[in-house]
């Protein structure tokens, strides 16, 4: 018999070989947070994007928020939140008759939105927002998810998400955010919507502003859409992504090629890789969602996610994407390593 070992041995090291090469590497990995990280959002400086910023969590009972240059360098921190879960950021809110650009964490052990100023990371919220009232089960205020909805006449909302929910179509939290007279932000509850299977959580919410679409991920289900406008109805749209991933769906960001255009990106986090769909579904169906690839990244167990088309200097020509990584730590992507 003849010994095939060498050349099966040799098989194997070409399969790891490619396989190593097929992993995109990040460009930049920030600094270290002190527990836990979780969830990027990108903030684009409008005077000069190369001087943009990555807010970041820290997950922990005793959590925060690091702020990142775009060397991935530590130049601002939040520190005494409560878990900080999940992290957005909106442009132009009106607080003081100045136009503000904030950032909005979830804290669940208070069961609070943290709202912040940008750049400075002053709060601006009174010491936090309460989401929920009144909803006693066990669980259903514990935060996790955030996303926010600027529609067209620019009046900003909050879309909140929970650690666990109600099965019934009102799991997400939608709350306008405006000036309470004072120059703080204050939240008004505009209705509660979407599907939740209770298998798991649901963690990563993702907005579309121009398209007016809301996604989330109902982890170990699939990515359920609905409309962002309140006005017009909370009939799911679509539930997709739903085979092909190793263990739970995670982080949401999209990425825009043209008004209408562009790719959803879903992280497969037990797989350390994203599934990239088209921002616009199918040609004769917008709420079919086809998977245009898969991309391994070098990042490990990622949660949340954050890119953008915005050129940010000469590193990043084509844009930002951004990915937590399980050793404390967020990776910077070149938009064109990643679709390569």
């Amino acid at each position: 018999m003849k010994n095939h070992l060498p050349l099966l041995l040799t098989f194997l090291t070409i399969a790891c070989q490619s396989s190593a090469q097929n992993v995109v590497k990040p460009v930049i990995i920030t600094d270290t947070v002190r527990h836990d990280t979780d969830d990027p959002a990108i903030w684009i400086n409008p005077k000069d994007p190369a001087q943009s910023l990555v807010i970041g969590t820290d997950k922990d009972q005793d959590g925060g928020l690091y702020v990142f240059d775009l060397k991935g360098k530590i130049v601002r921190e939040v520190h005494n939140l409560k878990r900080p879960d999940n992290v957005d950021v909106a442009y132009g809110l009106t607080l003081a008759g100045k136009p503000t650009d904030i950032a909005v964490t979830t804290e669940r052990f208070t069961h609070k939105l943290r709202i912040f100023s940008l750049p400075d990371m002053k709060p601006v919220d009174n010491g936090g927002l309460e989401m929920f009232v009144g909803d006693t089960s066990n669980g259903f205020r514990d935060l996790m998810g955030i996303a926010l909805y600027k529609n067209p006449a620019g009046v900003l909302y909050a879309m909140v998400g929970r650690k666990s929910g109600p099965t019934d179509g009102s799991y997400i939290g939608q709350y306008r955010l405006e000036d309470d007279g004072k120059g703080q932000v204050r939240a008004t509850l505009v209705r509660k919507f979407g599907s939740y299977s209770g298998k798991k959580e649901i963690e990563s919410i993702a907005v579309d502003n121009e398209l007016g679409y809301v996604y989330y991920s109902d982890e170990g289900v699939g990515v359920r859409k609905y409309y962002a406008d309140p006005e017009k109805g909370s009939q799911e749209l679509a539930l997709f992504a739903k085979t092909g991933f190793a263990e739970d769906h995670e982080g949401i960001s999209i990425y825009k090629t043209g008004p209408k255009t562009g790719y959803i990106l879903v992280s497969d986090q037990g797989a350390n890789q994203f599934h990239i769909f088209k921002r616009e579904g199918e040609a004769n169906n917008p709420n079919e969602y086809k998977l245009v690839k898969i991309v391994k990244v070098a990042a490990q167990v990622s949660d949340g996610s954050d890119v953008t088309n915005v050129a940010l200097g000469k590193q990043f020509p084509h844009g930002l994407f951004v990915v937590m990584s399980d050793d404390k730590t967020f990776h910077y992507y070149r938009w064109e390593d990643v679709m390569k």
